[in-house]
């Protein structure tokens, strides 16, 4: 049978053992933390650029932390699914001056979960692009979001929903569905159509 003061012994050595490797995961977190962060901030910058690259830079719009949580609690984008408003941000050219507006919106009704987008607006209100900030659907079907021919139908729309077809898109409010992955394209179109909404009913 052990001893008391044996047991104390291995006590304590596995309290040290869980104390130090506590303090080495912490060191690398703290190392990796911050390039981590950054990383997605270029990535996301970039997206920003892709969809809305008259600006060079972007700043989030006053007020519109506030604004997103009272629509968030209202119910109003419940028509759409499972969506929300991430963000939204001001786009200015190199002179300072404001060229229009990148809303970051999400579904989490895509086939994969969450699909994650941002939709660039000039000063009309009209798509300047569509970029794909996170999607986890089927290689060769649902992420066939990602690409041009999906996505760039998006740009030049100014209309108050966007719907999905599987016979073509033959109006201004049509979006062609990816073949094989309706739901993944139902989930980005809601997306954008909640980037409309609160373009249209929250920004001043």
């Amino acid at each position: 049978m052990a001893s008391k003061s044996g047991f104390m012994k291995d006590a304590l050595v596995l309290f040290a053992i869980t104390l130090v490797s506590g303090l080495c995961l912490g060191f690398v977190y703290d190392i990796t933390k911050s390039p981590i962060e950054q990383a997605t901030i270029d990535k996301n910058n970039r997206t920003y650029q892709e969809v809305l690259s008259a600006a060079s830079s972007f700043t989030e719009v006053e007020g519109s932390v506030e604004k997103i949580a009272e629509l968030a609690a209202s119910g109003e984008l419940a028509g759409f699914g499972g969506v929300a408003i991430e963000s939204v941000l001001e786009g200015t050219d190199a002179s300072g001056a404001a060229v229009g507006y990148v809303i970051n919106s999400l579904s989490n009704d895509s086939y994969g979960g969450a699909v994650k987008i941002s939709v660039g607006f000039d000063a009309d209100g009209t798509i300047t692009g569509v970029g794909i900030r996170e999607i986890n659907d089927t290689p060769g079907l649902g992420l066939k979001a990602k690409e041009p021919k999906f996505k760039d139908q998006y740009i030049g729309k100014n209309v108050d929903t966007l719907v999905v077809t599987k016979t073509g898109a033959s109006a201004e409010n049509e979006i062609d569905a990816i073949s094989g992955a309706t739901v993944t394209s139902n989930a980005v179109t809601n997306a954008v159509n909640t980037a409309f909404y609160y373009l249209h009913n929250c920004m001043n």
